[in-house]
């Protein structure tokens, strides 16, 4: 207990609508403030070009800055992000807690329901941010409508118009591009995320003997939880990338003009974040559909160092995401319980 009485040892138990508004809400903040950084890393796994216009971060941050701006450029297709990330952290925070209770309350370990109840919260949002992914990536390979820029094989006129465009031409299927190979990779990483973050803000209350562990802590196990899962995922998010950017060579010379043009608007790149891994030019075609082949095939060609290429960015995109993503969450969970302290749910003491 701590010293007024709490019991600091127990999670936190809010009530359901007060944690999917949270969440919602710190998920797409989290989600908008590193959208820059996705259409970067877009833009450098679907560049088209050989050899690709688009090198370091650095320097292509710079480019599309300077010759598209931030709104229509480093922001492009914001717009569905935001439309996919909130509906999709509300349901996530919202599975997350109803399953999480259940499954403590019907004597689950801990550690074991925090994992399960992470796995089916994603399951839960991915029917609504594959979708969205899907848009918004095809907008930010894309930029502005008739980029004089970057040709990227896409050219909507907005979301509205790409959202039709993809049905009428391509099917309903279309916008689940890559919904496998997705959840390969983020259903462990939120799993691994939210366990973490429960294990790491338990600590942080015993060291503070509070529920309340201030800012710096709340920023920190969030960060550390988001980072060290992304980290022990990386595998399997570069994985992810390869399936999903690899070309196969066309069946003969004759059709190289016609594929030019038309196989970078079938060609399947990353559809959700975050993911910074770049394959390297000349790096081993995968030529399997099977994420499991897929580690194979990349550990016999590249060892070790090829599962965790983009380890470093995928490290820092996770940390500040999910360092925000759960910071926003706590707090605006202790301010909605001081405006709605009469809707409160009993908590387990």
């Amino acid at each position: 207990m701590g010293s007024d009485g709490e019991d600091i040892e127990s999670e936190g138990r809010p009530p359901y609508l007060h944690a999917m508004i949270a969440g919602g809400i710190g998920g797409s903040t989290g989600d908008m403030l590193m959208h820059s950084l996705d259409t970067v890393k877009t833009r450098q796994q679907g560049d088209p070009h050989i050899p690709s216009k688009y090198t370091s971060l650095g320097q292509t941050y710079w480019t599309i800055w300077r010759q598209e701006g931030i709104r229509r450029g480093l922001y492009g297709g914001w717009l569905p992000a935001f439309g996919g990330s909130f509906p999709g952290t509300v349901m996530f925070f919202g599975t997350y807690e109803w399953s999480k209770r259940l499954l403590l309350d019907h004597g689950c370990q801990q550690h074991l329901a925090y994992l399960s109840a992470g796995f089916l919260g994603d399951l839960a949002a991915s029917v609504v941010y594959v979708p969205s992914e899907v848009l918004k990536t095809r907008l930010q390979l894309q930029g502005r409508y008739n980029n004089p820029h970057f040709k990227s094989g896409y050219n909507y006129r907005g979301t509205i118009d790409a959202a039709r465009t993809i049905v009428r031409t391509e099917g309903t299927a279309a916008l689940f591009h890559g919904y496998q190979a997705t959840l390969y990779r983020d259903l462990p990483f939120s799993a691994l995320q939210f366990m973490f973050w429960e294990q790491f803000h338990a600590w942080a209350r015993q060291y503070k003997q509070s529920r309340d562990v201030g800012v710096p802590l709340e920023l920190l196990t969030g960060g550390l939880a988001g980072g060290l899962a992304g980290v022990i995922t990386c595998p399997l998010d570069v994985v992810k990338t390869r399936l999903q950017t690899q070309v196969n060579e066309p069946s003969g010379s004759s059709t190289l003009a016609k594929e030019a043009g038309a196989s970078t608007q079938r060609r399947s790149i990353s559809t959700s974040s975050p993911n910074t891994h770049r394959p390297k030019p000349g790096a081993a075609a995968l030529h399997t559909s099977s994420v499991i082949k897929g580690l194979h095939v990349l550990y016999r060609s590249e060892g070790i160092a090829g599962w965790f290429r983009g380890v470093g960015p995928r490290g820092v995109w996770t940390f500040i995401q999910s360092g925000c993503m759960l910071f926003l969450y706590q707090r605006l969970l202790r301010q909605m319980d001081t405006w709605f302290p009469e809707q409160d749910e009993p908590r387990t003491m």
